[in-house]
């Protein structure tokens, strides 16, 4: 299948339909490497193993495994501890009540 989504009969060692078949396969396997992924430090994680909490962190050390993001969120004031925004809202905060306009588009 060339980039253009016609077959093509292969013949010999010929791979691609055409040189621009080619040149385009060779520039997509050739591609220079992305930049990871990386925790944003507002973030907090949690581990699903051991369940501690993680600021900016995706990775917990302790467990060897890979933590879920909770969402945005900050130390509590209080206490240090890793809290998330959600987790500081009421559900009923998050969606418009029935019945209540919204003021988008002001």
């Amino acid at each position: 299948m060339c980039r253009l989504r016609t077959a093509f009969r292969r013949s010999g060692r010929r791979l691609h339909c055409s040189d621009a078949c080619r040149q385009a396969a060779w520039r997509r396997r050739s591609q220079a490497p992305r930049e990871p992924i990386v925790a944003k430090p507002d973030t907090v994680y949690q581990c699903p193993m051991c369940e501690v909490r993680l600021i900016g962190e995706q990775y917990c050390e302790e467990c060897h495994s890979f933590a879920r993001r909770l969402g945005p969120g900050g130390t509590c004031p209080c206490c240090d501890e890793p809290i998330s925004v959600t987790e500081l809202l009421q559900p009923e905060q998050f969606a418009a009540r029935k019945g209540q306009k919204t003021t988008r588009g002001r």
